[in-house]
């Protein structure tokens, strides 16, 4: 129906000002067959720069848009906002508190309750909910050529991925119930122009250089869909719920640019496209490496990127003794009998423990008196020493993250030369061994075949040099 006609037809767009949101309304105002009302939690609608002078600028002045301030928790206020509306689309919030538990149900959850609720009341013709392709996704397992046909698993990967599938399904389920017709799309990996999350983030990454680095093999595949795509879709979705109702209402639809590409790959052309450097390091724990520093430098700059997650930092001591092994030092294995505790020893430390926890009692007695000036003093100085030490181990700690962060950068500046440098240095080391045998005191050498840091069967030559030798 075209705009100009007598009475034309009231579309709301509920959460109107987000990434997809905004695109909606374009398309909307651009296919000018009805009335948009834009919705936002905001009390007024501040226009961006790019939006001065522009198609939603121009219909806010002509009426062909109206904007209203909508909190989705409040029911009364979404009644108001729908009087008279034909077609609700109503897109989620994207700037909540994943922290604030309470509130993102509040929004999300509750929030769809209300909406079906007063579209129910005002008997709104048809209502399409911006949902996500990640309800189907467990957050481990991957999805190839996924269709509608997959369920939702109910075990996410987040919180907002579990309160967006209880929405869907509260949409989908008031299908046809007083009249109103419902669908939801699941767009995968939305992009484009206005984003709010993705380019930020990899902004925010690169300005560091952080965004040289591919967390594991880089090659799983992900679909991408370009946001004005996604607000098409939603325009024919809102078509086809009268036009095909049968097909269409109560279903769940997947919306992508049905380009599968591999999820680093996507974000190296955004990354090149801004002017920064594309992805070109993989850091994967235990991979095969040349040299042991790779694999080094490979196990920091995961554990810099994972903000020192503790099972990664349990992870150091076999990088350290694999690096060890490629170096040719030998690890001596710990015998079993190095972990267990007789009886009696367990029987002093408890009574250990109990003697220093009643004598501690007993000097917090003597202190409460207040005659004692001899353990007041004791017991003072101890503090002050605990805390000068607590201070150094805090001074040390923030050194040595200064020194690893310093070193990580200098490293990521001469990666070639420190490579070449480490090569020559294990080659020279390795090929010069029997002649620094040789100029070694024969006592010494002894010692050290002894102690199975130099292995005759690994050196044949050297183990003729110590024979020799003695």
């Amino acid at each position: 129906m075209p705009f100009d006609e007598a009475i034309p037809r009231t579309c709301v767009v509920l959460n109107g000002r987000g990434f997809v949101g905004r695109s909606l309304v374009l398309r909307l105002l651009e296919l000018g067959q009805c009335i948009v009302r834009v919705t936002d939690s905001t009390q007024s609608l501040q226009l961006d720069p790019s939006e001065s002078n522009s198609l939603l600028s121009d219909s806010l002045s002509s009426g062909r848009a109206e904007y209203h301030q909508v909190d989705v928790r409040d029911i009364s206020q979404i009644k108001k906002v729908l009087e008279g509306a034909s077609t609700v689309f109503y897109m989620d919030a994207t700037d909540l508190n994943t922290d604030d538990f309470y509130n993102c149900y509040m929004i999300i959850v509750q929030g769809a309750k209300n909406v079906v609720t007063a579209c129910r009341e005002w008997k709104v013709r048809r209502l399409v909910y911006n949902s996500t392709a990640d309800v189907v996704f467990d957050g481990s397992h991957d999805i190839h050529n996924g269709d509608e046909t997959l369920t939702c698993r109910w075990k996410f990967q987040d919180l907002m991925c579990d309160l967006k599938a209880q929405a869907e399904a509260l949409v989908l389920f008031a299908n046809n119930i007083d009249g109103l017709l419902t669908c939801a799309l699941r767009p995968s990996n939305v992009f484009g122009p206005g984003d709010t999350q993705l380019v930020p983030l990899l902004v925010n990454l690169a300005k560091p250089g952080w965004t040289k680095f591919i967390i594991g093999s880089g090659e799983n595949m992900s679909d991408f869909t370009y946001v004005e795509n996604v607000a098409h879709a939603h325009v024919c979705a809102a078509e086809a719920l009268d036009s095909r109702m049968v097909s269409v209402a109560g279903m769940a639809f997947f919306i992508t640019n049905l380009e599968p590409i591999k999820f680093w790959d996507f974000l190296s052309i955004i990354l090149e496209g801004l002017g920064y450097q594309r992805y070109s390091k993989h850091s994967e724990f235990l991979a095969a490496s040349p040299f042991p520093i790779l694999e080094f430098t490979s196990m920091i700059s995961q554990l810099l990127l994972w903000k020192f997650e503790l099972s990664d930092i349990l992870l150091m001591p076999v990088m350290v003794v694999h690096s060890a092994g490629r170096f040719g030092f030998n690890v001596k294995r710990i015998s079993p009998s190095c972990f267990e505790l007789s009886e009696t020893v367990i029987k002093d430390s408890i009574a250990r423990i109990a003697f220093l926890w009643n004598m501690g009692f007993r000097n917090i007695r003597l202190l409460a008196k207040g005659d004692d000036w001899n353990t007041f003093f004791k017991v003072a100085g101890s503090l002050y020493l605990s805390k000068l030490m607590l201070q150094s181990f805090t001074w040390s700690i923030g050194l040595a993250l200064v020194f690893a962060f310093t070193a990580f950068f200098v490293y990521e500046q001469y990666e070639p030369e420190i490579d070449g440098l480490a090569k020559f240095l294990f080659n020279y080391l390795k090929k010069s061994k029997v002649s620094l045998i040789r100029n070694v005191p024969a006592p010494v050498v002894s010692f050290l075949y002894d102690c199975k840091i130099l292995h005759e069967h690994k050196a044949p030559a050297e183990g003729n040099d110590r024979k020799r030798l003695q």
